[in-house]
């Protein structure tokens, strides 16, 4: 940065390391601060990091503390799981689907302020730098973004202490110590990395699960729940019509009773480096099996294998932070249209930490009984029909094979 910030909206969850960066762009550049804290459905107390941004000086009128959960599900989440968006196989992308919006607001809140610059607190060996500033710079190229991670000297936990005590910075007694591992929630998942689970060959200890039940410790008898959809959105569980927001929090708490939706991953950083994740997703875990459910009966062959072999790149999106890329915002085009008549409703069977779909119905259903049956089909298909369509379909393999009979005989 050439010329040092006069406004800078921080991204602020009134922790240690963020109110040590809040006091750091004060000293470092002498700049205004505003902050904003997001309300994703983490699940903690928001109201003291206002307590605790006026304490660092920071005027009321420059402190944001927003609800922003049905935002978050309604355009974020639910346009993702209408694609069943899923990281190499098996992640739900519960981090990474939540800095689009964060960032979309701190370039929001920076209009609105005049400033002139935004400060995030993720570190330069992860990949939520790249999602907050990919993102920041396509909603306004001109926007400067600071991040002190990669800037300043505080190396260690104990340089950031003494910076914190120097400052006048409260530290809590737990954070005088090497915190056993890092936690990063919202409505969507939890993740749990570093320090404790670094070793990827040993077992995460029991104590780094927060929503979910151990599978073990599940109730010994299934619940059923019905869940249902309109145009690849669930509007509804077990008959009752549901905001966004207040359907993912009822999955959430019925897949964690369950002990549904627990991960151990070692997956592939987009800044180069593996890293090891225990993530909970229990309400993602059900939706996304609710979500294929309907498909099963709703989508034709053609549009579902379409839409499963460009999933993969979707979710690399994601994950990378293009969220607000034009590639992405092209595969949500196609993904949106596939769900016109993803209408009906699925019942699950959740037991001991899984979630099967067992029965689906819908008013667009494509499939048809007559035609499947093992009765008597009353005409519905001719099964002389199959030997034209087989013979079609050989006709190029039956080529390849006499032309490679003939080589071979040379």
């Amino acid at each position: 940065m050439t010329e040092a910030p006069k406004k800078v909206v921080l991204a602020y969850s009134g922790g240690l390391d963020t109110s040590i960066i809040l006091k750091w762009l004060q000293t470092e550049y002498g700049c205004e601060v505003i902050t904003f804290t997001a309300d994703l459905g983490q699940g903690e107390e928001l109201e003291p990091a206002r307590a605790k941004a006026e304490m660092l000086g920071i005027a009321p009128s420059n402190i944001h503390i927003e609800d922003v959960r049905e935002e978050f599900v309604r355009d974020y989440v639910f346009p993702m799981f209408r694609a069943n968006a899923v990281y190499e196989g098996l992640y739900l992308l519960g981090t990474s689907i939540a800095r689009p919006l964060i960032a979309k607001r701190l370039v929001e809140i920076a209009h609105e302020h005049g400033a002139d610059a935004v400060a995030h607190g993720a570190t330069g060996k992860g990949n939520d730098q790249v999602r907050f500033e990919l993102s920041a710079y396509a909603l306004d190229p001109a926007i400067k973004v600071i991040a002190p991670w990669r800037l300043w000297d505080l190396t260690s936990r104990t340089k950031l202490i003494e910076f914190a005590e120097a400052n006048q910075i409260p530290i809590a007694k737990d954070k005088r110590g090497e915190a056993p591992f890092s936690v990063d929630a919202n409505l969507l998942h939890t993740s749990s990395e570093g320090k404790a689970l670094e070793n990827p060959a040993e077992e995460a200890p029991d104590y780094v699960y927060q929503r979910t039940v151990s599978p073990e410790d599940a109730p010994d008898r299934p619940q059923y729940v019905e869940i249902a959809f309109e145009r690849g959105d669930a509007v509804a569980i077990d008959g009752q019509a549901l905001s966004p927001a207040t359907i993912l929090t009822r999955l959430n708490e019925l897949g964690g009773a369950h002990g549904i939706g627990r991960l151990d991953f070692v997956e592939n950083r987009f800044v180069g480096m593996k890293s090891r994740g225990i993530y909970e997703t229990p309400g993602g875990t059900v939706l996304l099996e609710a979500h294929r459910g309907i498909e099963q009966i709703t989508l034709d062959s053609g549009s579902g294998h379409l839409k499963d072999s460009l999933m993969p790149r979707y979710a690399e999106l994601i994950y990378n932070g293009f969220w607000f890329s034009p590639e992405r915002e092209m595969l949500q085009a196609l993904i949106d249209k596939s769900q016109e008549h993803v209408t009906g409703t699925v019942r699950l069977k959740l037991y001991k930490g899984s979630v099967s779909c067992v029965g689906r119905w819908s008013d667009h259903s494509l499939y048809s009984e007559a035609h499947v049956t093992f009765e008597d089909d009353a005409g519905a298909y001719d099964q002389k029909d199959a030997a034209g369509f087989i013979k079609l379909n050989a006709l190029r393999l039956k080529l390849i094979g006499n032309r490679n009979a003939r080589v071979r005989g040379r």
